[in-house]
Order: C-alpha cells, then sequence, then structure tokens
C-alpha cells in the first residue's frame, strides 16, 4: 500500500495508514494512529525521539542510520530546539550570533536576550510612528501640504 505524506511537512508526518489506509490521526510526540484499525506510525521527529530517549548520547550519523531519518532534518530539529545535546555529549551547535557553543536553538542565551530587547525596542519605536512616518509629538491634525495658487 502507498504511503503518502504532506509534501511541504519536512518531519514526514503520515497522512495515510499504511496497513488499512485510514486516516492518521496526531496523539502526541510525533505519534499518529489510524481511526479506523489503530495502527500507530511516528513521523521523523517521532523516530529520533524514540531513538534517542533509549540510546542516548548517540551521534546524528547513528541516530539517522538507525531511523532512516537524514542528518539534515535531525540537525534542523536541534535548530528548531525539538531537541538537545546532551551535557555529556561532545558534538555541539555554534551560536549563529557570538559563535558560542550552545545545545539546542539558534542563538546562545545571551544573544537571544539581546535579539528580543532589540525587537521590543523596534515595536515600541513603530507604535510611535503615525500615518506616513509623522512621530505622534508632531501638531495632532496638522495638514501635511498647503496649495499655493
Amino acid at each position: 500500500m502507498e504511503r503518502r505524506f504532506n509534501e511541504n511537512d519536512i518531519y514526514n508526518r503520515p497522512l495515510i495508514c499504511e496497513k488499512c489506509g485510514g486516516i492518521m490521526i496526531f496523539k502526541g510526540v510525533g505519534e499518529y494512529r489510524c481511526e479506523d484499525c489503530k495502527n500507530v506510525e511516528y513521523d521523523d521527529y517521532g523516530k529520533v525521539r524514540l531513538y534517542v530517549e533509549k540510546h542516548r548520547g548517540a551521534t546524528t550519523a547513528q541516530v539517522s542510520i538507525e531511523t532512516g531519518v537524514s542528518q539534515k532534518s535531525i540537525r534542523q530539529m536541534l535548530k528548531d530546539n525539538k531537541l538537545e545535546i546532551t551535557q555529556d555529549s561532545v558534538a555541539f551547535l555554534r551560536c549563529e550570533v557570538c559563535g558560542a557553543s550552545i545545545r539546542g536553538g539558534r542563538l546562545c542565551p545571551k544573544c537571544e536576550m539581546d535579539y528580543h530587547r532589540r525587537m521590543e525596542e523596534d515595536q515600541r519605536r513603530q507604535s510611535k510612528m503615525q500615518g506616513f512616518g509623522k512621530a505622534m509629538e508632531e501638531e495632532e491634525g496638522a495638514k501635511r501640504f498647503k496649495r499655493t495658487y
């Protein structure tokens, strides 16, 4: 039987049951159960998570070989903070801003805090703007252009 996936989905979530062709229902943590025959299948995240729970400290290459999930997808899961590298591991990720070692995500805590502060400042600055770039402090209701005849 043909197994169908959502083509835009990087985690290859199962849509149709391999056994009976029924619809797969998401049950959590990468697990899907057929609404008809109760068959259980996992998306890529579920496969990786189950393997890593049983084999702590496994490398990306080992996980990829054992689960059939590409190393690229596993690295994306790490960057998306869906997985975290164990503290005792020799492998690590780098902060995309300062290059510090991190266990998951894209930014170290310091750079993430700086990023959020900048975003808040930008939002405050944006909220002070009105119209076509005129600040709110300018005369309220004044005409922008005056006609000269």
